[in-house]
Protein backbone atom coordinates (compact mmCIF):
# COMPACT_ATOMS: atom_id res chain seq x y z
CA UNK A 1 0.00 0.00 0.00
CA UNK A 2 1.62 3.28 -1.15
CA UNK A 3 1.61 6.71 0.49
CA UNK A 4 -1.17 7.95 -1.80
CA UNK A 5 -3.38 5.09 -0.66
CA UNK A 6 -2.59 5.89 2.98
CA UNK A 7 -3.47 9.56 2.41
CA UNK A 8 -6.83 8.58 0.94
CA UNK A 9 -7.44 6.19 3.81
CA UNK A 10 -6.80 8.94 6.40
CA UNK A 11 -9.21 11.25 4.60
CA UNK A 12 -11.87 8.54 4.67
CA UNK A 13 -11.26 7.92 8.38
CA UNK A 14 -11.69 11.67 8.94
CA UNK A 15 -15.15 11.47 7.37
CA UNK A 16 -16.22 8.78 9.80
CA UNK A 17 -14.46 9.68 13.07
CA UNK A 18 -13.81 12.92 14.95
CA UNK A 19 -10.17 14.00 14.96
CA UNK A 20 -8.31 14.23 18.25
CA UNK A 21 -8.13 18.00 19.02
CA UNK A 22 -4.45 17.85 19.96
CA UNK A 23 -3.07 15.47 17.33
CA UNK A 24 -5.69 15.25 14.61
CA UNK A 25 -6.29 18.97 13.98
CA UNK A 26 -3.48 20.74 12.15
CA UNK A 27 -1.97 23.97 13.39
CA UNK A 28 -2.63 25.44 9.94
CA UNK A 29 -0.56 26.26 6.88
CA UNK A 30 -0.12 29.91 7.93
CA UNK A 31 1.43 29.11 11.31
CA UNK A 32 2.92 30.67 13.33
CA UNK A 33 1.44 33.97 12.06
CA UNK A 34 -2.09 32.54 12.04
CA UNK A 35 -2.79 29.45 14.15
CA UNK A 36 -5.70 27.10 14.56
CA UNK A 37 -6.76 27.15 18.21
CA UNK A 38 -8.95 24.71 20.10
CA UNK A 39 -11.06 26.52 22.69
CA UNK A 40 -11.69 24.66 25.95
CA UNK A 41 -13.02 27.41 28.24
CA UNK A 42 -15.00 30.62 27.69
CA UNK A 43 -15.55 33.56 30.10
CA UNK A 44 -19.01 32.40 31.22
CA UNK A 45 -17.83 28.94 32.29
CA UNK A 46 -18.00 28.27 36.02
CA UNK A 47 -16.05 25.03 35.57
CA UNK A 48 -12.56 24.74 34.09
CA UNK A 49 -12.57 22.26 31.24
CA UNK A 50 -9.51 20.80 29.60
CA UNK A 51 -8.84 18.21 26.95
CA UNK A 52 -8.35 14.61 28.04
CA UNK A 53 -5.10 13.69 26.30
CA UNK A 54 -6.07 10.05 25.79
CA UNK A 55 -9.62 10.30 24.45
CA UNK A 56 -9.67 13.83 23.03
CA UNK A 57 -12.89 14.65 24.89
CA UNK A 58 -13.28 17.65 27.18
CA UNK A 59 -13.17 16.77 30.85
CA UNK A 60 -13.86 18.75 34.01
CA UNK A 61 -10.54 19.79 35.47
CA UNK A 62 -11.96 21.60 38.47
CA UNK A 63 -14.82 23.93 39.45
CA UNK A 64 -13.92 27.61 39.61
CA UNK A 65 -13.91 27.86 43.41
CA UNK A 66 -13.60 31.63 43.53
CA UNK A 67 -14.72 34.66 41.53
CA UNK A 68 -11.92 34.61 38.98
CA UNK A 69 -13.08 33.85 35.46
CA UNK A 70 -11.01 33.55 32.32
CA UNK A 71 -11.29 36.94 30.56
CA UNK A 72 -10.90 35.55 27.02
CA UNK A 73 -11.41 32.41 24.98
CA UNK A 74 -8.87 29.96 26.37
CA UNK A 75 -7.49 26.76 24.96
CA UNK A 76 -4.44 25.43 23.16
CA UNK A 77 -2.71 25.28 19.79
CA UNK A 78 -2.95 21.81 18.19
CA UNK A 79 0.22 19.92 17.28
CA UNK A 80 2.34 21.88 19.76
CA UNK A 81 4.07 20.58 22.87
CA UNK A 82 5.87 22.35 25.71
CA UNK A 83 8.97 20.32 26.37
CA UNK A 84 12.73 20.77 25.91
CA UNK A 85 12.78 23.53 23.27
CA UNK A 86 10.21 25.66 25.11
CA UNK A 87 11.99 25.08 28.42
CA UNK A 88 15.37 26.00 26.89
CA UNK A 89 13.97 29.28 25.55
CA UNK A 90 12.44 30.08 28.94
CA UNK A 91 15.81 29.34 30.60
CA UNK A 92 17.59 31.58 28.10
CA UNK A 93 15.23 34.50 28.71
CA UNK A 94 14.95 34.20 32.50
CA UNK A 95 18.38 32.90 33.47
CA UNK A 96 16.64 30.34 35.70
CA UNK A 97 18.09 26.86 36.03
CA UNK A 98 16.19 23.60 36.16
CA UNK A 99 13.21 24.78 34.09
CA UNK A 100 11.32 21.99 32.31
CA UNK A 101 8.39 22.05 29.91
CA UNK A 102 4.96 21.40 31.42
CA UNK A 103 4.24 18.51 29.04
CA UNK A 104 1.07 20.06 27.59
CA UNK A 105 0.16 21.66 24.28
CA UNK A 106 0.87 25.40 24.13
CA UNK A 107 -1.86 27.49 25.79
CA UNK A 108 -3.50 30.40 24.00
CA UNK A 109 -5.91 33.21 24.94
CA UNK A 110 -7.98 34.54 22.05
CA UNK A 111 -9.45 38.02 22.38
CA UNK A 112 -12.67 38.85 20.55
CA UNK A 113 -15.44 41.40 20.98
CA UNK A 114 -18.01 38.74 20.08
CA UNK A 115 -19.80 36.67 22.71
CA UNK A 116 -18.94 33.03 22.14
CA UNK A 117 -21.45 30.84 23.97
CA UNK A 118 -19.57 27.55 24.33
CA UNK A 119 -16.18 25.92 24.03
CA UNK A 120 -15.14 22.73 22.24
CA UNK A 121 -14.66 24.75 19.04
CA UNK A 122 -11.78 25.67 16.75
CA UNK A 123 -10.96 29.23 15.72
CA UNK A 124 -8.30 30.96 13.66
CA UNK A 125 -6.22 33.33 15.77
CA UNK A 126 -3.39 35.81 15.17
CA UNK A 127 -0.75 35.80 17.96
CA UNK A 128 0.33 39.25 19.13
CA UNK A 129 2.21 38.50 22.36
CA UNK A 130 2.29 36.35 25.43
CA UNK A 131 3.18 35.76 29.08
CA UNK A 132 6.28 33.85 30.11
CA UNK A 133 4.78 31.98 33.03
CA UNK A 134 6.56 29.56 35.33
CA UNK A 135 4.34 27.18 37.28
CA UNK A 136 6.20 25.14 39.89
CA UNK A 137 9.44 25.15 37.89
CA UNK A 138 7.67 24.37 34.61
CA UNK A 139 7.57 26.62 31.53
CA UNK A 140 3.88 27.34 30.94
CA UNK A 141 3.73 30.12 28.35
CA UNK A 142 0.39 31.76 27.56
CA UNK A 143 0.12 33.07 24.01
CA UNK A 144 -2.11 36.14 23.59
CA UNK A 145 -3.92 36.35 20.25
CA UNK A 146 -6.84 38.07 18.58
CA UNK A 147 -9.56 36.32 16.63
CA UNK A 148 -8.78 36.59 12.94
CA UNK A 149 -10.83 39.34 11.25
CA UNK A 150 -12.38 40.46 14.52
CA UNK A 151 -14.32 43.68 13.90
CA UNK A 152 -12.93 45.50 16.95
CA UNK A 153 -9.61 43.90 17.90
CA UNK A 154 -8.18 43.02 14.49
CA UNK A 155 -6.15 46.26 14.37
CA UNK A 156 -4.08 45.14 17.37
CA UNK A 157 -0.76 43.97 15.94
CA UNK A 158 1.31 43.61 19.10
CA UNK A 159 0.76 43.25 22.83
CA UNK A 160 1.69 46.93 23.21
CA UNK A 161 -1.51 47.80 21.31
CA UNK A 162 -3.69 46.16 23.97
CA UNK A 163 -5.01 48.50 26.70
CA UNK A 164 -3.10 47.87 29.95
CA UNK A 165 -6.35 47.04 31.77
CA UNK A 166 -6.93 44.08 29.43
CA UNK A 167 -3.36 42.82 29.85
CA UNK A 168 -3.60 43.19 33.65
CA UNK A 169 -6.90 41.32 33.69
CA UNK A 170 -5.35 38.40 31.81
CA UNK A 171 -2.28 38.50 34.04
CA UNK A 172 -4.36 38.53 37.23
CA UNK A 173 -6.32 35.48 36.11
CA UNK A 174 -3.23 33.37 35.45
CA UNK A 175 -1.53 34.45 38.66
CA UNK A 176 -4.53 33.58 40.83
CA UNK A 177 -6.55 30.83 39.13
CA UNK A 178 -4.72 28.06 41.01
CA UNK A 179 -4.14 29.93 44.25
CA UNK A 180 -6.20 29.25 47.35
CA UNK A 181 -6.62 31.80 50.16
CA UNK A 182 -3.71 31.67 52.56
CA UNK A 183 -1.45 29.76 50.18
CA UNK A 184 1.76 31.07 48.66
CA UNK A 185 1.59 31.90 44.92
CA UNK A 186 2.23 28.90 42.66
CA UNK A 187 2.61 30.77 39.39
CA UNK A 188 4.93 33.57 38.31
CA UNK A 189 4.89 35.70 35.17
CA UNK A 190 8.46 36.83 34.52
CA UNK A 191 7.85 38.69 31.25
CA UNK A 192 5.11 40.01 29.02
CA UNK A 193 6.48 39.70 25.48
CA UNK A 194 5.48 40.88 22.03
CA UNK A 195 4.52 39.31 18.74
CA UNK A 196 7.97 38.25 17.52
CA UNK A 197 8.79 36.42 20.73
CA UNK A 198 5.35 34.78 20.72
CA UNK A 199 6.03 33.42 17.23
CA UNK A 200 9.37 32.08 18.47
CA UNK A 201 7.66 30.26 21.36
CA UNK A 202 5.12 28.75 18.97
CA UNK A 203 7.87 27.52 16.66
CA UNK A 204 9.75 26.02 19.63
CA UNK A 205 6.59 24.19 20.69
CA UNK A 206 6.17 22.88 17.14
CA UNK A 207 9.69 21.47 17.23
CA UNK A 208 8.97 19.86 20.61
CA UNK A 209 5.85 18.28 19.10
CA UNK A 210 7.78 16.96 16.12
CA UNK A 211 10.36 15.42 18.43
CA UNK A 212 7.73 13.56 20.45
CA UNK A 213 4.82 13.00 18.06
CA UNK A 214 6.03 13.98 14.60
CA UNK A 215 5.94 10.43 13.28
CA UNK A 216 2.49 9.71 14.72
CA UNK A 217 0.74 9.46 11.35
CA UNK A 218 3.54 7.32 9.95
CA UNK A 219 3.31 4.97 12.94
CA UNK A 220 -0.47 4.70 12.56
CA UNK A 221 -0.08 4.07 8.83
CA UNK A 222 2.38 1.25 9.50
CA UNK A 223 0.00 -0.23 12.06
CA UNK A 224 -2.79 -0.19 9.48
CA UNK A 225 -0.46 -1.75 6.94
CA UNK A 226 0.44 -4.56 9.36
CA UNK A 227 -3.26 -5.13 10.09
CA UNK A 228 -3.97 -5.25 6.35
CA UNK A 229 -1.20 -7.81 5.81
CA UNK A 230 -2.40 -9.89 8.76
CA UNK A 231 -5.90 -9.94 7.33
CA UNK A 232 -4.56 -11.13 3.97
CA UNK A 233 -2.50 -13.88 5.62
CA UNK A 234 -5.51 -14.95 7.66
CA UNK A 235 -7.66 -15.18 4.54
CA UNK A 236 -4.98 -17.25 2.79
CA UNK A 237 -4.76 -19.63 5.76
CA UNK A 238 -8.53 -20.06 5.82
CA UNK A 239 -8.59 -20.73 2.09
CA UNK A 240 -5.94 -23.41 2.58
CA UNK A 241 -8.18 -25.15 5.09
CA UNK A 242 -11.14 -25.39 2.72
Amino acid sequence: MGQEAFDKLWKMIGLRYTSHPWHGITIGKRAPEIVTSFIEVIPSDTVKYEIDKVTGYLKIDRPQKFSNIVPALYGFIPQTYCKDEVAAFCTEKTGRKGIVGDGDPLDICVLTEREVTHGNIIVQARPIGGFRMIDGGEADDKIIAVLENDEVYSHWQDVEDIPPTVVNRLKHYFLTYKQLPGEDPKCEITHTYGREEALHVIEASQRDYQQSYGNLEEALSLTLFEAFNFSNRQQNILKGLE
